[in-house]
């Protein structure tokens, strides 16, 4: 009986990988609470915080989650010099991961703060602004300086400035041959051309491409995108549709794993940094696909965002 990639997956094989983690670093705050009147000043319910929770998100919950897995990982983004930017900094040494952040004390670290009350969702509150110039070009020097130890590079964008150099980034690794994994965000993929597979969800997909009427439109819609971007691959990850993988030799779908969703924010990091993972183990596209589809089914299982690790893929 043949073994599935999910059997073989070991935090042994993932050990031995040296990855990569560049673009917008944040700082998730939950606030949870209980809500029993509403405000004598406006319409709004009156929370009374019981619970405060802080994880890492964006490109710093992108190398969480390949330390997760077992595999060596570096970051490099930028944060603020405050108190985000510091928790920011403790939260990745406890996760396993060598912090090669650049601080720019021009802007606050990113934020996301959330408002929880009986399980739902009042407000979200983001503090964010665009890293200087001067903090972008540091973090280039880092980056070129990092390249040469990396098995495969993610470049994590969620448009929040810090991959403004992303075209001179892929340029830099494809001139070392490296594997270089983008999830991409906004209407412009031409500055992700020439890297090695593109992950962007729906929606994202439809900013670029537009709508699609079928299976076969949307498989010739993404074909072009990649081949005139000269990508190797381009997966799109389609929520309860699975996966589909689109290369020159043509389409490969997953079905989504059967659970409970509870809560699919951060799902993407998780499948970009588990894809990376098994390529960075000389897994072969499908394969590797197959296993981030596994884990993209349970980290949605839990709730913010979380990891899976190699011994919950088994």
């Amino acid at each position: 009986m043949k073994s599935s990639p999910v059997e073989k997956a070991n935090r042994e094989q993932f050990s031995k990988t040296r990855l990569l983690v560049v673009g917008d670093v944040m700082l998730d705050r939950y606030w949870f609470g209980d809500t029993n009147r509403i405000s004598p000043e406006a319409p709004v319910p009156v929370v009374q915080v019981g619970k405060i929770d802080e994880r890492l998100g964006g490109a710093a919950n992108v190398a969480r989650n390949v330390a997760a897995l077992g595999a060596k990982t570096t970051i490099l983004g930028v944060i603020g010099d405050d108190e985000s930017g510091r928790r920011v900094t403790d939260l990745l040494g406890s996760s396993g991961v060598d912090s090669q952040l650049e601080i720019d004390a021009k802007v606050p670290t990113i934020v996301k703060l959330r408002v929880i009350a009986r399980q739902q969702q009042l407000i979200r509150l983001d503090f964010e602004e665009t890293p200087s110039e001067a903090a972008l070009a540091h973090k280039l020097e880092r980056f070129e300086k990092s390249l040469g130890d990396a098995d495969v590079v993610i470049l994590s964008d969620y448009g929040k400035g810090a991959l403004g150099q992303v075209a001179l980034m892929i340029e830099q690794a494809r001139s070392q041959n490296k594997v270089i994994l983008v999830d991409p965000k906004g209407e412009d993929y031409e500055k992700y051309r020439g890297a090695t597979v593109l992950t962007p969800n729906r929606s994202e997909l439809r900013q670029v491409v537009g709508q699609w009427t079928s299976e076969e439109d949307l498989t010739q819609k993404a074909q072009a995108l990649r081949k005139s971007l000269n990508l190797q691959a381009l997966l799109l990850t389609r929520s309860e549709e699975g996966m589909s993988l689109y290369t020159d030799s043509g389409v490969t779908h997953v079905k989504a794993q059967a659970r409970e969703v509870f809560d699919v924010s951060g799902a993407g990091d998780t499948v970009i940094a588990t894809l990376a993972v098994a390529l960075a183990s000389q897994w072969p596209l499908e394969k590797a696909m197959a296993l981030a589809n596994r884990a993209g089914g349970i980290v949605v299982g839990k709730l913010g965002t979380a990891t899976v690790t190699a011994e919950e893929l088994q």
